[in-house]
């Protein structure tokens, strides 16, 4: 298997989706779909033709086997992979309403809410981590490891080295309250304890994707440059808010580009985001470079949002991730109807 420019650590999970209106607790009218949002944009980078591994826990159970037979029909890189003989792969609670938009209500399939995502061992990675990070140019993840500590110990040696073999470090906030504490609502907030864990690992960011509302409860500021600037690094920034307009920070260049609707009737918004944030990756992987020029920052930006629209078109995270031609083709028609 040829190196992978790309590795995505973090979750693998199922989002069991209700029916628009309904309750995929009280109802058996639901959808198991593959999904998390490290393994969505691992599997949304492979079909847009980037090299990419996946590192992360599941369990060795028939979900694990699901995964494992995705990435593999994907050739997507599966060496980072572990099985928990122990503990299940996560089911997640998806609600959605009538306009297909989503929330996390908690989840099932694990005794004391205990999960496989939440037990990477670290000397496994370690004995794989040489080859895995032979060639590889980003690291992608998310903040929903560090809710637990074996992760968080894992994921902190991963960004180490992660640094010493000079790669860049691609952070989407992903703020999921449910998955510190299933008792919190899925609006709730973090607390300041959480801020305070959270804040070293959001500084060694290259590049830093969140939603608005996580911009301001971690932040207190939705503004790219601003937030580029409170970080030592001053990573390229992306704050995204639903329909509305995409502001950003890439490289030396900013701005402000508007959301693409869907093609088709919004079926399901999961993982719109995570197919956005494999469109940008897949930009900046494949030209190996930041843009040169504001034009060529806007291209990037409108070709990632291309493919979060794409995805909204269908249910689940995976199953509707676009092709790069898909995306093209769908760009060109926007500049017909332009023109």
């Amino acid at each position: 298997m040829s190196n992978s420019k790309v590795i995505c650590i973090g979750e693998a999970l199922v989002d069991r989706l209700g029916t628009p209106g309904g309750n995929p607790s009280l109802n058996k009218d639901f959808d198991d779909l593959l999904g998390g949002a490290p393994a969505n944009v691992a599997c949304g980078l492979s079909k847009l033709g980037v090299d990419v591994a996946f590192l992360g826990s599941l369990g060795n159970d028939s979900i694990g086997k699901e995964f494992c037979d995705l990435f593999t029909s994907l050739d997507i890189n599966t060496s980072g992979i572990q099985l928990n003989d122990e503990l299940p792969t996560r089911i997640v609670l998806v609600h959605r309403d009538i306009k297909g938009e989503r929330s996390f209500g908690g989840f099932v399939g694990g005794a004391n809410n205990s999960f496989a995502d939440q037990k990477l061992n670290l000397q496994k990675i370690k004995s794989i981590w040489p080859s895995l990070s032979k060639g590889a140019s980003w690291l992608l993840l998310g903040t929903i490891p560090f809710a637990s500590e074996s992760s968080r110990q894992a994921v902190t040696w991963v960004l180490e080295n992660a640094r010493k073999n000079n790669l860049n470090i691609a952070i989407d906030l992903n703020w999921r309250p449910t998955f510190w504490d299933s008792s919190l609502d899925p609006d709730s907030p973090p607390n300041f304890e959480t801020c305070s864990l959270l804040k070293p690992f959001l500084e060694q960011a290259s590049l830093l994707k969140l939603a608005k509302e996580e911009a301001l409860c971690f932040f207190n500021n939705d503004n790219p440059i601003d937030i580029a600037e409170s970080l030592p690094n001053r990573p390229s920034v992306i704050v995204t808010d639903g329909a509305q307009p995409i502001r950003w920070l890439l490289g030396a260049f900013s701005g402000e580009t508007k959301a693409i609707s869907s093609p088709a009737s919004v079926v399901d918004t999961t993982g719109a985001g995570d197919s956005f944030f494999a469109g940008i990756i897949s930009q900046l992987s494949t030209h190996s470079f930041y843009p040169r020029n504001k034009l060529q920052a806007e291209k990037i930006i409108r070709f990632a949002a291309a493919c979060g629209a794409l995805v909204c078109g269908g249910k689940g995270a995976i199953d509707p991730q676009p092709s790069s031609s898909e995306v093209e083709k769908l760009l060109a028609s926007l500049e017909d109807d332009i023109i």
